[in-house]
């Protein structure tokens, strides 16, 4: 069976700083049409950034559409026609201070693709140097570190809840241990 929906008619419903929200009607593979919601986001990059010791560089901030305290991978907006490898060297010496000799691309997901086109770029940072943070100035986070193993238990015992932390960890942790 061929799965598919065409878009007979867009119209966008919202446009704000970083997302805009699309109204479409779609023409379904049974002959009836419906409507669709979507959610443009520009996409964005999440880094596993794995120190010698195998532990995780994580940032802690308030998030405020859950209403909570989220401990999560830095991550980062991508800028209009900016390369996701340069998003994500730029986003970990912001949000961390540290910058990597190596970047291993661990793939794209789609977070949320019932409502929402966005696409992020999941990296590994390997060869870790401490610097100066540059943090944007409403940007208010903290930086841990935690084991990688110690980070999976978490992450199956659902404490860790941001779904590319969940798929960065899981990914970067099935890299590191077929090296």
């Amino acid at each position: 069976m061929s799965f598919y929906e065409k878009q007979l008619e867009t119209k966008t419903v919202y446009e704000g700083l970083i997302v805009s929200v699309k109204r479409d009607v779609a023409a379904l593979q049974n002959g009836n049409n419906a409507e669709r919601e979507v959610v443009v986001h520009p996409g964005g990059v999440g880094i596993v950034a794995v120190t010698e010791e195998r532990k995780v560089l994580l940032v802690k901030q308030y998030r405020y559409p859950m209403e909570e305290v989220v401990l999560e991978i830095p991550a980062g907006k991508l800028e209009r026609g900016e390369e996701p490898y340069i998003c994500a060297v730029r986003e970990l010496a912001e949000e961390t201070g540290y910058t990597a000799d190596k970047y291993v691309d661990l793939g794209m997901i789609y977070p949320s693709p019932g409502y929402c086109k966005e696409i992020l770029y999941l990296f590994l940072a390997l060869g870790l140097k401490p610097g100066k943070m540059n943090l944007d100035e409403n940007e208010l986070l903290s930086v841990e570190k935690a084991d990688i193993e110690e980070l999976v238990v978490k992450i199956m015992a659902g404490e860790i809840k941001d779904a590319k932390t969940v798929v960065g960890v899981l990914k970067a942790k099935n890299y590191l241990d077929r090296r």
